[in-house]
């Protein structure tokens, strides 16, 4: 899987075979066959994995937090973190076009882990702490300026690691939408 990830993200789906799969991990032609079927299973095996993950970590934010505000501002940080750690992860979530080689999944913004974070943005509109508005507005403002730096980071457009830009973007996404 790390290899595919590696792969994936680094020449893309369409540039990567099961034979380069097989060579940078070692694993043999038949185990991959075996275990997932075809490159496409290989790439949806990929996919379930890091959005189950990722689904995860927001639930353990959401347990750690019982404010929208604390909630919001500990995904951005994950977000960063993960984006600065497993960059290739980050890429993989963000960058591949998943629809061109899982076309069964829809796009990542419709995934599990983003609608829970737009889900937990509804409920600080419902419990007050967020203006008023259409949940999905006021989750792109709370998240939608750190989705952008992370690609400005792994673009290679910001030098600087992203914990140095994070409390600017807090402040900044939080007041967008805070009552």
């Amino acid at each position: 899987m790390a290899s595919a990830l590696r792969l994936f993200t680094g020449n893309g789906y369409f540039n990567t075979s099961i034979p380069d799969i097989v060579s940078d991990s070692g694993v043999s032609t038949g185990s991959i066959y075996h275990h997932f079927g075809d490159k496409e299973g290989v790439a949806k095996s990929l996919f379930d994995t890091l959005v189950g993950w990722m689904e995860e970590a927001l639930q353990q934010i959401e347990k750690k937090n019982s404010s929208a505000r604390d909630r919001c501002r500990d995904i951005i940080q994950l977000l960063f973190q993960i984006a600065e750690e497993e960059p290739d992860m980050m890429e993989f979530m963000l960058h591949a076009r998943h629809k061109e080689f899982l076309p069964q999944e829809g796009p990542i913004c419709s995934s599990r882990p983003f609608l829970h974070m737009r889900e937990m943005v509804a409920e600080g509109i419902a419990s007050g702490e967020i203006q008023p508005m259409d949940d999905t507005v006021a989750a792109a403002a709370v998240f939608g300026g750190a989705l952008r730096m992370i690609q400005l980071r792994l673009d290679g457009i910001l030098e600087k690691p992203l914990t140095e830009y994070q409390d600017d973007i807090w402040t900044t996404a939080w007041r967008s939408v805070a009552v």
